[in-house]
């Protein structure tokens, strides 16, 4: 299909119904893209990247098992981390692709490292766009830059609050769940923590209304749920980096609170074939926030033609 797209979203895998996009001819090399959350979506990666990265790639995008536009996990039905990463084989089997290159963002980027350790035969390079490795660091991050919003629209209690927090000793869980709730304090602000350049918004409306995204959402709940109660999300996963002997692209934004120092750190002097690339006007997503450099930066690295 050149140049064009194919949607279904409840393809069969693994007996579950996984939203797949595919985008561009399947003779270019192919990339799959792994999206944040637990339980966010690839709609925005889509909407600001397939139609640049089509003309490159034989681009997949998923939502994951049980998240968004995907089937939702029953009630009961056995769920964990493993399903994501085999959920990934399943579908490049159904595509018929050999190998793929594999981008993940945040919480995609720790899935695409577990993904690349068992399959590693499968997949030409990784590329991590603002990835966690740790969710205790990312964490402290995050409550780092909520501290300073809170004290930039003068919240000082609840500033000092998130200062507070920091020198806590909290499991990575209790990190986690902490900041999620006191950052909800931000309100329409707390999107602030994650982007500094809103030049380039995500239309979400014209594709879904307000009440599907609401019955999205609450499926992606649950995915994350069963997630946050297996507690594998919450493995400290940095000491894998050395062990990744396919070459891995780190994309890191100035601004973002996520990939924090010690991440890069580790990764420069880990990674076996690693390189770096850091977005100077961005935050947490690069690929909306400069999309015509993250399009340029993706195409160079997973050596697509035409780049």
């Amino acid at each position: 299909m050149n140049g064009g797209v194919w949607m279904k979203t409840e393809s069969m895998i693994r007996g579950k119904g996984i939203h797949i996009e595919t985008y561009g001819d399947k003779e270019l090399p192919a990339l799959l893209y792994l999206h944040r959350g637990p339980g966010e979506s690839c709609y925005d990666f889509s909407f600001h990247q397939s139609s640049r990265l089509k003309e490159h790639f034989y681009l997949i995008a998923i939502d994951q098992r049980g998240v968004c536009r995907s089937e939702a996990i029953s009630e009961g039905e056995p769920f964990g981390f493993q399903d994501l990463i085999e959920d990934c084989e399943a579908i490049r089997n159904e595509l018929g692709i050999e190998k793929w290159s594999v981008l993940g963002h945040s919480f995609g980027g720790f899935l695409a490292l577990a993904y690349v350790l068992q399959y590693p035969q499968h997949i030409n390079k990784v590329l991590f766009e603002c990835p966690t490795f740790d969710f205790t660091l990312t964490s402290k991050g995050l409550l780092r830059k909520t501290a300073r919003l809170f004290n930039q629209y003068n919240q000082p209690e609840l500033k000092e609050r998130a200062e507070t927090l920091l020198t806590k000793e909290l499991t990575p869980k209790d990190f986690t769940e902490i900041y999620m709730k006191l950052s909800d304090e931000l309100g329409e602000k707390r999107m602030e923590i994650y982007t500094h350049n809103f030049d380039n918004p995500t239309d979400y409306y014209t594709a879904y209304s307000a009440e599907e995204w609401d019955r999205f959402y609450d499926r992606s709940e649950y995915h994350y749920t069963l997630l946050r109660k297996e507690g594998i999300i919450f493995t400290n996963v940095l000491d894998k980096i050395k062990q990744v002997k396919n070459p891995m692209l780190l994309m890191t934004g100035e601004h973002d609170p996520v990939t924090c120092s010690e991440h890069i750190k580790i990764f420069t002097q880990d990674a076996e074939e690693g390189e770096v690339f850091h977005f100077s006007s961005s935050g947490h997503t690069p690929h909306y926030e400069e999309a015509d450099l993250f399009e340029k930066v993706v195409c160079e690295y997973a050596g697509a033609r035409n780049s």
